[in-house]
């Protein structure tokens, strides 16, 4: 069974204690895709379980830049910090009611950054050859994802996605978007011990978008085949956001 339905606030509560880390995220590209929570339940760590909007859960793909990525507050580390990511994320919800977001699969293009990644904080990073470009459009900016994943996984070959869409006018934000968007916490576990890792950022501003293409295939080899093989539920873009996040704490 699942807890009660969370509601995340659109607005964060301050960070506990020091900051683990900062960095932007820019230029995102959030589609989802309705699903019922039994669908990914088998896909969560122990101890949380989906978190659902009007008895549906969600399946996310997010293509972004991130830029300025470092230890503690605000000290971006050059080059290595900054990078194209690709993540495939699923929407918990833990047995206290915090809300958050699990992420099957996190790809990007720093090799260094997917080795330091798996080994501290048990995200599960891979190494992806990738390609962001934003291009003129008649109805507005163009941004188009490329990305096809190198290390590690025999099913390397086929782990791949394209998108392709147009950005439009800023909308204010609908019950949906807040739900999707305003998580503020990371569910994952390493060497068995379940973590959750607070972050905090200011709300997302939104834009409307229409996608021209997606050819997806992360999101089957993230362990849910056939989602993306018809028209996502929900679409949106962002310009992004400045973060931070907090030391883990047992979840």
């Amino acid at each position: 069974m699942n807890p009660p339905a969370t509601r995340p606030d659109d607005r964060p509560p301050p960070l506990p204690g020091r900051v683990l880390m900062a960095q932007d995220w820019r230029d995102l590209a959030f589609l989802h895709w309705a699903v019922d929570p039994d669908r990914v339940r088998p896909l969560l760590p122990p101890g949380v379980a989906p978190d659902v909007l009007h008895g549906r859960t969600y399946v996310g793909l997010v293509p972004f830049t991130m830029v300025g990525a470092g230890p503690g507050r605000d000290r971006p580390v050059p080059w290595l910090g900054t990078f194209l990511e690709t993540n495939v994320r699923l929407y918990s919800v833990d047995r206290r009611g915090r809300p958050g977001v699990v992420f099957r699969s996190l790809d990007c293009d720093r090799l260094a950054v997917v080795l330091g990644a798996r080994s501290g904080f048990g995200t599960p990073y891979r190494w992806a050859r990738m390609r962001h470009d934003v291009l003129p459009h008649a109805r507005g900016v163009r941004h188009h994802w490329a990305s096809q994943v190198r290390w590690p996984g025999d099913d390397a070959a086929g782990a791949r996605t394209r998108v392709d869409l147009v950005v439009g006018d800023r909308r204010e934000p609908t019950e949906l978007d807040v739900f999707l968007t305003a998580r503020w916490a990371l569910h994952t576990q390493v060497a068995g011990r379940p973590l959750y890792i607070r972050n905090s950022h200011a709300p997302w501003p939104l834009h409307d978008v229409t996608l021209l293409d997606l050819d997806d295939r992360l999101v089957a080899a993230a362990g849910l085949p056939g989602v993306t093989d018809r028209e996502p539920d929900h679409l949106a873009f962002s310009p992004g956001v400045h973060t931070r996040f907090a030391f883990p704490s047992r979840g």
